[in-house]
């Protein structure tokens, strides 16, 4: 079960544009076609990044579907979960707790009005939380606001396609390739990433 898309992010023109112009990027986006995804809103884009965290793509989507068939990216239902509950849902100790925090940050309020931050603000505000670093904030500005611009280069997905496509052999050089796709970072990572689905 998938969390409701708050709405469809789908490439403009001029980023298709742009990267179709790209002579290694550009097959890939002939191959896969406009770039688009489902952009949920912070809190349950926290709750799948924080189940992401250093597992395999199968096992956090495994891991996510069971918190939110158990919660529907609630946060009061999540906190009326509690750690034992988390725990039983396969979710370790430190993103229980991780979430629980997420959680009563969300009731608070702490996340309304993202939308009207910089990226930078977003990211400065994630990374106050223990339990979430700057790939969780990545993930959320592209999957949680649908940023545009954002360049994930601690993403192993990414980072492995990146090595692929382009002869890179350190993750610096795949950090500087995303200056290469400015200011349509997100997308040409979209690409990446379906590479490895392909």
């Amino acid at each position: 079960m998938k969390a409701p898309h708050h709405f469809v992010f789908e490439s403009p023109p001029e980023a298709l544009r742009a990267l179709a112009g790209d002579p290694v990027l550009g097959p890939l986006v002939a191959r896969h076609g406009p770039a688009r995804w489902g952009v949920h809103g912070v809190f349950p884009a926290l709750m799948r990044a924080v189940a992401g965290q250093q597992v395999s793509n199968r096992a956090a989507k495994r891991i996510f579907a069971r918190l939110y068939r158990a919660t529907e990216a609630r946060p009061e239902r999540v906190l009326a979960l509690g750690e034992a509950g988390l725990r039983a849902l396969g979710v370790s100790r430190a993103k229980a707790r991780t979430l629980l925090a997420l959680a009563e940050a969300e009731a608070a309020g702490a996340f309304s009005g993202f939308e009207g931050l910089s990226d930078e603000e977003v990211r400065a505000r994630l990374l106050a939380f223990k339990g979430v670093g700057p790939w969780t904030a990545e993930m959320v500005l592209i999957f949680g606001l649908g940023r545009p611009d954002v360049w994930p280069a601690s993403d192993l997905g990414l980072v492995q396609q990146a090595m692929r496509h382009f002869g890179l052999g350190t993750r610096e050089e795949v950090a500087r390739l995303g200056e290469r796709f400015r200011p349509w970072r997100s997308v040409a990572a979209h690409y990446l990433w379906a590479e490895n689905d392909a």
